[in-house]
């Protein structure tokens, strides 16, 4: 099974939805994380194709503050959320995500694995919920600096470096057979994942509670109201992920959807 050496299409320009726009630097990463090559097996042409359009669709991360629940589409990554959910290639997946320093990223990998060359499905979709400390993987570093968030998980990380890409990435994909490669324990990263099209949907919930856990401990250097710092964090997501208003609210659409629940 082949593998997608094709470089996906920058951005194109987008525009700004009433008290919510999307960041020129947010949009400058995502453009070049678009620009990596894609993992994905290049026979899996429905899958590629939506991650063509999720690269195209416009990420809100311009908020200046944001409610407990959100009522409007605009407030979410609305546009990126419809796509997931109208892809109908079976079979697709729906993680349920919660513990960071849990074996997550392992399990996702080594199910596509199975899905794309054991069973033959190219087009396999998975997608990741992110809430409770799972969560943290979905901000940038500046943030963990900032919030030194990694507290939030016991200290059992002090950065996130489940965003940075591992050497194992850049090995021959055509061997996929390969122990130490790209599609083996050793490249147990999101930004590898991303790349053969697992979607990462944040739970605005979670970030709602993250923030109140900062407040709570005092850890707010600009002395920033609730509604602020979560907005802050809203901002910091990493390229790529999707923001949604609850991952348990989320789930249920997924599985209306045709997606398998896995917890």
């Amino acid at each position: 099974m082949g593998i997608n050496f094709n470089r996906r299409g920058a951005l194109r320009s987008l525009g700004l939805s009433a008290g919510a726009g999307v960041m020129s630097v947010a949009m400058q990463h995502a453009a070049q994380a678009a620009a990596e090559p894609a993992l994905a097996p290049s026979d899996g042409h429905h899958l590629r194709a939506l991650m063509d359009r999720l690269a195209e669709a416009p990420r809100r991360r311009a908020f200046k503050t944001v409610p407990m629940i959100l009522t409007n589409p605009d407030q979410w990554d609305h546009e990126a959320l419809s796509e997931v959910l109208a892809y109908k290639p079976n079979p697709r997946q729906a993680w349920d995500m919660t513990d960071m320093t849990g074996p997550w990223l392992n399990l996702i990998r080594n199910s596509l694995n199975a899905q794309v060359w054991s069973f033959k499905h190219p087009d396999f979709l998975a997608v990741a919920e992110c809430h409770g400390t799972a969560q943290l993987a979905l901000y940038d570093q500046a943030m963990w600096d900032k919030y030194q968030l990694g507290k939030l998980t016991g200290g059992k990380f002090q950065s996130n470096t489940l965003i940075l890409p591992k050497p194992a990435q850049t090995a021959d994909v055509k061997n996929f057979e390969d122990p130490a490669g790209a599609f083996s324990p050793a490249d147990n990263s999101i930004p590898a994942l991303m790349g053969r099209g697992v979607v990462f949907m944040s739970c605005h919930n979670a970030i709602w509670e993250q923030a109140a856990a900062l407040l709570e401990h005092g850890v707010n250097p600009d002395k920033l109201s609730h509604e602020a710092l979560a907005a802050e964090l809203t901002n910091h997501l990493i390229p790529g992920v999707v923001l949604t208003p609850g991952a348990v609210a989320t789930l249920p659409e997924l599985q209306q959807a045709g997606f398998h629940y896995i917890a």
